[in-house]
Order: C-alpha cells, then sequence, then structure tokens
C-alpha cells in the first residue's frame, strides 16, 4: 500500500509563523516527551540552525523530521516522527525518503547519521543505514547510531 498523499514542506525555523512554530513543537513534546513517556529538553537549541521537514497532508503536519548539521560532522536526522493521526498510512518511510533527498540536496556527498531506537534499527538498515555503534541507553530508550553515504559516496560493509 503507498503512503498517504501529502506535500512536503522544508524550511528554517524563522519562516514558521508563531502558529505553525507552536504547533510543530507541541506535536514533538506530545510524542517524544508525553507518549514516550520520557521527560528530557525537546528544545536543545538546536533549532535555529536546523531544517525542519514536514509531510503535510489537507495543511496538517502528519509526519515531521528535524535536518541537523553539526559544525564540522555529517548532517544528522532526528526527531522523527509521525502524528498520532497519521500512523498507519505509511508515512514514515515517506519521511525518511523526503528527509534522505533533503540531506543530499543540501549536504550533497556527505553521509548522513542518525541515533536510531533500537528498535527500528531493521526499518532505518531497509533505508541504507548501517550500525557504527554499539546499543546505548540514551534517556531510558535503548539506540544504536547509524549512518548512509551520501550520494556519489560509497557505502561501507
Amino acid at each position: 500500500m503507498p503512503a498517504a498523499a501529502y506535500s512536503v514542506d522544508v524550511r528554517r525555523m524563522e519562516t514558521f509563523s508563531a502558529a505553525e512554530l507552536y504547533a510543530l513543537l507541541k506535536l514533538r513534546v506530545d510524542v517524544f516527551v508525553v507518549e514516550q513517556a520520557c521527560p528530557y529538553p525537546e528544545l536543545d537549541g538546536k533549532d535555529a540552525d536546523a531544517l525542519h521537514l514536514r509531510l503535510l497532508i489537507d495543511g496538517e503536519t502528519a509526519a515531521y523530521a528535524r535536518i541537523w548539521r553539526p559544525e564540522n560532522a555529517a548532517p544528522r536526522i532526528g526527531r522523527v516522527l509521525v502524528s498520532p493521526d497519521h500512523r498507519g498510512k505509511r508515512l514514515g518511510e515517506a519521511l525518511m525518503q523526503e528527509a534522505i533527498r533533503a540531506c543530499e540536496a543540501h549536504f550533497t556527498g556527505t553521509p548522513i547519521e542518525l541515533s536510531a531506537q533500537s528498535y527500528l534499527q531493521q526499518f532505518y538498515r531497509s533505508l541504507g543505514f548501517s550500525p557504527t555503534s554499539e546499543e546505548y541507553v540514551e534517556d531510558g530508550i535503548p539506540h544504536i547510531d547509524m549512518r548512509r553515504a551520501g550520494a556519489g559516496v560509497a557505502q561501507r560493509a
């Protein structure tokens, strides 16, 4: 079954209206802090330097990912979520494919990194990511670091 029909919106934080930014940050807190029962600093100071990718259905954020590039490092995809109201529509895979495309467009030829919740390791492997760390616990949730070669960069086995 293909993903639900959506539009893609990729932009920097300062271009959001106050209402759009509030809705986006509320969704992130609702998923990562409340739903996952994980008290941690969701507002981590990285949003102003990031690209914010949204999949929109009827103008509503159905899925979201943040693309952030630390200084002198590979770009990172993080804060990956599908809104509870839009789960079951195969948007997770669509979101990650759009995030990979955005990384390749903005950071040509560089590898892409992420910190995956361990139970999603196979999902990320299916998108070309490979583990680069042992499992570790972050904010009470098992994670593993993963990396994907950028377009034009050879993937290591």
